[in-house]
C-alpha cells in the first residue's frame, strides 16, 4: 500500500527549476495582485501526550514553506492562519487586504481531517461571485487526497483541488493558472477552464474533480501522477519568509488588518521547525516515509542550515530549533557536511550560534555508527536526540536496535551533553510487566529511565496511510470499524487510542498506556530527580555566552553564573517531570473514557481499507497513482464538454 515510485531517471526535478519557476512567477506576479490565505487545519482534542505544548509552541514548517514560496515568487499579499492559535478562525469571514482572497488554501494531518473538512466546507459557501481557489494540502492529501471531495449528492462540498507534492507543485500550478488569467478574471475561473481543458494535466501531484456542473456534485477524480521531488533543498525558498506571515493569535473569526510583528514571534513560537534532511534507509513496515521519498535521501547544505538559523534568530529571537529530519544519522558524510559549519560557528563564542539548541530524530544503529563524531556534533548545537527505539526486544521491530546497542546509543549521546528521548511502540503481545524478562512495557521504560532517558513517548500502532501495513491493518480485522456502533473519529487515529487489536481486552491496551507513562511521570519520581537527575550530565552546566561578555562580569557575577547553570541542569529532570505530569493529566481525561468504551461497548472490525467512493483514474485513462485497491474506476476518459457558466476568455501570455 505504499506509493509508487516515479520511472529511474525522473525522480528528481531538473536542478535549478526550483528557482527558476520563482523567478519566473516574480516576472508576472505585480500584474496579478493575488491574495492568500493558508490554514493550517487543528483540532483541539489532539493536545495529549507526548505532543502536548510543542503543538501549540512550534509553528509547523509545512504551511510556512509554502507562505515562504509564495513571498518568494512575488506574492507578498499572503497570510498563514495556525488554528493552534487561532480557533475560532471562519473562511467566511476572512478578508485579505480588504477583500475575499484569490486563493484559499489548507493544510492538514490525517488526525485533524475534521477541522479540514469544515474549514473546506465554509468556503464552499461562500458567494460563488467572491469564492476563492480552494486548495487542499499537507499529510493527508498525500496518501488520501479523494477525502477532501464529497461523494453525496446531496452534500456538495471540496476543494477545487488536492496538492499530493511539495512547494514545486504548487508553484507548478500558479504558473499555469497565470498564464491562462484573463484580465479581471477570478483565479477559480480560470482554474476551471484550465481543468476543463486538460492544462493541469502534465502537472505531477495533483488530484481534482470532474463533474457535470461546476458546482455540482463530483463524479470522478483525476490524479495527474506522482510528483518530481526536489534533490538540493538548497534551492528551497528560505524559511525566514514564513514567519512574517503569521496571523497573531486571537479568539476572532476574522483576520487582523496586520500579521503578527516580529517582535511577538518568539512569545509563540518559542522554537522553530526546521528542514534539514528527509529520507531514511530503514523500511519499517508500519512507515510511509521511505516510500513517499521514492527511496531518495535529501538536505540541506550546512552554510544553509547555518543562514536560515542565523536569520530567523536574529530576526526573531528564537534560539531552539528542531530538525524535522527522519533520520538525521542517516548517512555519516551528510550528517558532517550540516554540523561542521555550525560547530566552528560555535566555536567562535559569537551570538547567536553560542546560544543556539536544536533537536532531531535518529535511530539506535545510526547513533551507534555516528559515536566518533559525537563530540562534534555536541559542539554544533545538538542538545536533544528522539530515537526511534519502538522496542527494546525487536519483537515488533528490527532496525538494528536490541537492548544492549539501545543502551549503548544512550550512554553515547549522554557522554557527549545529549539527551536522549525514546520514542516507543506498544502492542497487543506486549504484557504491561514481564517477569525475568525485558519485554513489557513497564521493564523496558525502567531500563530506558535508568540509562538516561528525561522523556519518552509510547504510542500503540494504528493504521498507517501510505505504509507497506495499512491495507492489512484492515484486511486482516486489526483495525476497528466501529466502537458502540459509532465509526472511529479521525481525530483519535494518532497512536494514543487502541483503535486496532486483536486483545481479547483492548480496553486493558488503553489503560497499559496510561500506566506506562504514568509510571514514568510521577511525584515520586520527580522528587527523585531532584536528588538523582538524570539531567545532570556532561557538558549540561556548560557556558554558552561569549568569553568577551563574561570576561566583563564581576567575579560575584560570574559565580553567580556558574551556581545558576549548574542548578538549572542539575532541576531541568525534575521540570520535565512536572511538565510530563501535567501533560499526563490530560492524556487521562481525554483518553481514560476511550478505555471505558471499549470495555462497555461492542467493536466491529474492519475488513477492508477505506477507498475513495468516487471512481479515480490518470488523466488518460490509466490506474490512479494514488489510488487503493478497491476504489472505483472509469472505462476511459469522458469527453471534455465545455462549461456554459465561464465562457472561454483568451489566454494571456505569461511572458
Amino acid at each position: 500500500m505504499e506509493l509508487p515510485s516515479r520511472g529511474r531517471g525522473d525522480i528528481l526535478l531538473p536542478p535549478g527549476e526550483m528557482a527558476s519557476i520563482r523567478e519566473r512567477l516574480r516576472s508576472i506576479a505585480g500584474r496579478h495582485d493575488l491574495t492568500t490565505v493558508i490554514a493550517c487545519a487543528f483540532d483541539h482534542r489532539t493536545r495529549i501526550l507526548p505532543f502536548i505544548y510543542a503543538d501549540l509552541r512550534m509553528a509547523p514548517a509545512g504551511v510556512r514553506a509554502i507562505g515562504s514560496a509564495l513571498v518568494d515568487a512575488g506574492f507578498s499579499k499572503t497570510r498563514i492562519v495556525l488554528q493552534q492559535w487561532n480557533k475560532n478562525f471562519s473562511p467566511a469571514e476572512m478578508r485579505l487586504d480588504g477583500r475575499m482572497p484569490d486563493i484559499f488554501m489548507v493544510s492538514s494531518m490525517h488526525l485533524h481531517s475534521a477541522e479540514c473538512d469544515r474549514l473546506i466546507q465554509e468556503a464552499c459557501r461562500i458567494d460563488p461571485a467572491q469564492r476563492p481557489l480552494i486548495i487542499a494540502g499537507g499529510p493527508r492529501m498525500i496518501y488520501a487526497p479523494w477525502e477532501v471531495f464529497s461523494a453525496n449528492p446531496d452534500h456538495v462540498w471540496g476543494a477545487d483541488v488536492a496538492v499530493t507534492g511539495e512547494e514545486y507543485v504548487t508553484l507548478s500550478l500558479l504558473e499555469v493558472l497565470l498564464a491562462m488569467r484573463a484580465e479581471g478574471e477570478s483565479i477559480r475561473s480560470t482554474f476551471i477552464r484550465a481543468r476543463d481543458s486538460g492544462a493541469l494535466d502534465g502537472i505531477a501531484g495533483l488530484v481534482y474533480s470532474r463533474g457535470s456542473s461546476v458546482d455540482g456534485p463530483a463524479e470522478e477524480l483525476v490524479d495527474t501522477g506522482i510528483q518530481r521531488l526536489l534533490g538540493d533543498l538548497d534551492e528551497l525558498p528560505h524559511p525566514v519568509l514564513g514567519y512574517q506571515l503569521l496571523e497573531a493569535p486571537s479568539q476572532e473569526a476574522t483576520l487582523a488588518a496586520h500579521a503578527l510583528p516580529p517582535k511577538r514571534v518568539r512569545k509563540h513560537s518559542l522554537v522553530s521547525s526546521l528542514v534539514l534532511t528527509i529520507g531514511c534507509k530503514f523500511r519499517c513496515s508500519y512507515c510511509p516515509i521511505p516510500a513517499y521519498n521514492q527511496r531518495q535521501h535529501r538536505g540541506k547544505s550546512g552554510e544553509r542550515i547555518a543562514d536560515e538559523i542565523e536569520q530567523i534568530s536574529n530576526a526573531y529571537g528564537i534560539i531552539n530549533f528542531f530538525g524535522t529530519d527522519d533520520n538525521f544519522f542517516n548517512e555519516t558524510k551528510r550528517t558532517m557536511e550540516i554540523v561542521e559549519p555550525l560547530a566552528r560557528r560555535a566555536a567562535t563564542g559569537k551570538r547567536p550560534f553560542c546560544k543556539i539548541r536544536w533537536g532531531t530524530e535518529a535511530t539506535v544503529h545510526d547513533t551507534i555508527r555516528m559515536k566518533e563524531h559525537l563530540p562534534l556534533i555536541r559542539q554544533a548545537g545538538l542538545r536533544a536526540v528522539w530515537m526511534g527505539v519502538e522496542d527494546l526486544t525487536g519483537t515488533l521491530v528490527k532496525k538494528g536496535q536490541n537492548e544492549s546497542k539501545t543502551i549503548e546509543s544512550f550512554h553515547l549521546l549522554r557522554q557527549n551533553g545529549i539527551m536522549p528521548i525514546p520514542m516507543m511502540m506498544h502492542h497487543d503481545t506486549q504484557p504491561l510487566v514481564s517477569r525475568k524478562t525485558n519485554y513489557g512495557l513497564v521493564n523496558q521504560l525502567h531500563t530506558l529511565r535508568k540509562a538516561g532517558a528525561l522523556y519518552m513517548q509510547v504510542l500503540m500502532l494504528t493504521p498507517s496511510p501510505g505504509s507497506k501495513w495499512y491495507r492489512d491493518t484492515y484486511t486482516s480485522g486489526l483495525a476497528f470499524d466501529s466502537v458502540d456502533e459509532q465509526p472511529i473519529a479521525a481525530h483519535i487515529i494518532d497512536g494514543n487510542y487502541v483503535v486496532a487489536s486483536k486483545h481479547p481486552r483492548p480496553w486493558l491496551k488503553q489503560l497499559n498506556l496510561l500506566a506506562g507513562y504514568t509510571y514514568f511521570f510521577n511525584p515520586l519520581r520527580l522528587l527523585a530527580s531532584l536528588v538523582f537527575s538524570k539531567s545532570n550530565i556532561y557538558l549540561a552546566d556548560a557556558e554558552t555566552r561569549p568569553a568577551a561578555e563574561i570576561a566583563r562580569y564581576s567575579p560575584l557575577k560570574r559565580l553567580t553564573r556558574k551556581i545558576y547553570l549548574k542548578f538549572r541542569a542539575h532541576v531541568t529532570d525534575a521540570g520535565i517531570q512536572a511538565f510530563g505530569m501535567l501533560g499526563l493529566f490530560h492524556t487521562y481525561r481525554r483518553t481514560l473514557g476511550w478505555a471505558w468504551k471499549l470495555y462497555r461497548s461492542p467493536i466491529e472490525h474492519s475488513s477492508e481499507a477505506p477507498t475513495s467512493m468516487l471512481p479515480m483514474r490518470a488523466p488518460d485513462g490509466g490506474p490512479a497513482s494514488h489510488a487503493l485497491p478497491g476504489t472505483p474506476t472509469v472505462e476511459a476518459a469522458p469527453t471534455i464538454v465545455p462549461l456554459n457558466r465561464f465562457p472561454q476568455l483568451p489566454i494571456r501570455d505569461a511572458a
